[in-house]
């Protein structure tokens, strides 16, 4: 493993429960892969542009027909992806689901003809698998005995991330995190003993096999 790609996606920048979590997954990748770089792609503070008109009709055509504006956006955000051995994205869950921040950059990285092609079968994934992280924090809890709220964020994530051919994803969750207190050193603790179990089953991540 080369290049380890890091999407975080809270607003609350490096303070958020989620971007904590991530460093702890970051820190178990490079444990197994010392010499790995991590490339950091903060997006949560709102500097990451919405898709633009000329975006849009470039979807519903057969040609990309501008390489300027968010065209131009989404080219660097897919060649960043495809540079990446793995991905770790940190994500609050807002409103039952997924940031508008990683919505943007979801909108920019699964595009028509250059992550995902379309046939007489359906949509068909262009991207090499690889290992995906997902750092969620939910200030509820969406699963367990003790859930009361609907998920829609981690059915999402999968659907939409195996689209484009990314369909090796782990989660890993810290809930609860509006209680604070107790409740959420007891959700840390949990989510840490998942982290330890599932990186001392093996000695390495799996090989990638580079996009074309």
């Amino acid at each position: 493993m080369k290049k380890i790609l890091h999407v975080s996606t809270s607003p609350r920048g490096k303070a958020a429960e989620s971007y904590r979590l991530s460093q702890k997954i970051i820190a178990a990748l490079l444990r197994h892969n010392p010499d790995a770089e991590v490339i950091d792609r903060s997006i949560g503070n709102g500097t990451l542009p919405h898709v633009d008109e000329d975006y849009a009709i470039s979807q519903a055509s057969s040609e990309d027909i501008s390489a300027q504006g968010s065209m131009a956006c989404s080219e660097e955000l897919v060649r960043e992806l495809e540079s990446a051995d793995c991905l770790v994205v940190s994500t609050p869950m807002h409103n039952l689901s997924v940031p508008s921040a990683l919505k943007a950059w979801i909108d920019h990285v699964v595009r028509a003809r250059r992550t995902f092609s379309i046939g007489a079968g359906g949509k068909v994934g262009l991207l090499a698998d690889r290992p995906v992280f997902i750092a969620i924090a939910s200030g509820g809890r969406f699963s367990g005995e003790q859930a009361r709220q609907p998920d829609f964020l981690t059915p999402y994530l999968k659907t939409i991330l195996a689209m484009i051919g990314l369909k090796d994803v782990t989660f890993f969750t810290v809930q609860g995190t509006g209680a604070g207190g107790q409740t959420l050193l007891r959700s840390r603790e949990s989510t840490d003993r998942e982290l330890a179990a599932h990186f001392s089953t093996s000695d390495e991540l799996p090989a990638v096999k580079q996009d074309a």
